[in-house]
């Protein structure tokens, strides 16, 4: 069973003389509609197979969310209970614009990553969890857990596996799926301010 992710963009316009409310600019369905783990991973933490330090993990549903999403969040809970979905958190559009996507993850891909030759050199073909093949060439027991030096490379019939550490900007590349969001909180941001921005979000299996 896989992992995806809801959620909303909200902005709120900064006034004078009171806090301003929280609005809702976009449903992140418009937005988004993948599934990509070493993102949630990299960015909330969900799924984290590649051993990034979460930017914004496990925060929670704001406090002062928008009606939207309060009305949305009840309707979840109402409809699965609270077990029905998890991992809710949200970010700023000011975090997002501070991050360093050159940091690479804490340690290795828990993944091994698979190669295979072509006339162009390697090609990364894929990455698991559990590798058959892999299992019996090292010796590894179906639901061990062995960490591997980053590097560490094994030629297999005509398959390389190899241990790799990625770095943010390869698990959110610049111009993948997550541009759109990045746009439309950039477009926002440039009219309220990059700490009146945010990504609200949650993960069902």
């Amino acid at each position: 069973m896989g992992t995806d992710i809801s959620g909303f963009l909200e902005y709120r316009a900064p006034q004078d003389d009171q806090e301003p409310p929280w609005r809702t600019a976009h449903d992140l369905g418009s937005l988004y509609g993948g599934r990509d783990y070493d993102a949630f991973g990299c960015l909330f933490g969900v799924r984290n197979y590649a051993n990034f330090r979460p930017l914004a993990a496990c925060r929670g549903l704001p406090a002062d969310t928008s009606a939207t999403v309060s009305a949305r969040f009840a309707q979840l809970t109402e409809w699965y209970g609270e077990d029905g979905f998890h991992g809710t958190t949200w970010i700023t559009w000011a975090e997002v614009k501070a991050v360093d996507w050159d940091e690479r993850a804490e340690k290795p891909d828990s993944r091994i990553h698979e190669y295979r030759q072509t006339s162009n050199g390697l090609r990364m073909t894929g990455k698991a969890s559990w590798s058959p093949a892999f299992a019996e060439a090292v010796g590894l027991q179906r639901g061990e857990d062995r960490e591997w030096p980053e590097g560490s490379e094994w030629l297999i019939g005509e398959t390389v596996y190899r241990s790799v550490t990625l770095r943010r900007r390869d698990a959110v590349i610049e111009t993948g799926e997550w541009q759109s969001v990045w746009d439309a909180m950039k477009t926002l941001a440039a009219q309220h301010g990059d700490d009146n921005v945010r990504l609200v979000v949650w993960f069902d299996d």
